[in-house]
């Protein structure tokens, strides 16, 4: 357990970053209108037993904006690999083309880019969930410093810091949230 103001507070950053950083991977795999190898780079492959991420196996490139290439580097792997990609639920449809994958990305209806921008804002609310539980975490932390030696007023600015960096990170997530659905929304 934490015993110190500045080690409570370092851990508070410490869960917030890793939200902030979770938020980032989730978003950077969900498409808009343009093919971006960042779409397929994280879905897991059952590579030989053991779950892969895809960039670890093959080569992804986009030769065309509305196309992605996938080259593995063994060639047996291309099948694992095509069933993966079906069942990542991206709604992407790869077709094997000898020892490469070509995935055309369609352009997104109306109704599924709501269903997105939805998505966006259900996955950044969790993480503000995860930032407020970091919160309480490090609150606990500081009502715990109480039977120790540390004063009441510095036990009260510490608490106060911790409030400043949960509305830092939280204005971080709501950043992402709105960037992200502004870029689902454009055609």
């Amino acid at each position: 357990m934490a015993s110190d103001p500045d080690t409570i507070l370092l851990e508070a950053e410490e869960h917030m970053t890793k939200a902030i950083d979770y938020l980032t991977q989730e978003l950077r795999g969900m498409r808009s209108g343009r093919a971006s190898t960042a779409l397929v780079e994280y879905i897991k492959v059952d590579y030989y037993g053991s779950p892969t991420d895809l960039k670890a196996i093959a080569g992804v490139s986009v030769p065309e904006p509305t196309q992605l290439l996938i080259k593995p580097c063994d060639a047996g792997s291309i099948h694992e690999i095509n069933k993966a990609i079906e069942a990542a639920g991206l709604g992407l449809n790869p077709q094997v083309d000898g020892k490469q994958i070509r995935i055309n990305v369609p352009a997104l209806s109306g109704d599924r880019r709501k269903q997105l921008v939805a998505h966006v804002k259900k996955v950044g609310e969790e993480q503000k969930v995860v930032l407020r539980n970091a919160r309480r975490d490090a609150n606990k932390h500081a009502d715990a410093l109480k039977d120790g030696h540390l004063p009441e007023d510095e036990i009260t600015t510490l608490k106060d810091e911790i409030q400043e960096l949960l509305k830092t990170y939280e204005t971080k997530i709501s950043t992402m949230i709105d960037s992200k659905s502004k870029e689902l929304l454009e055609v």
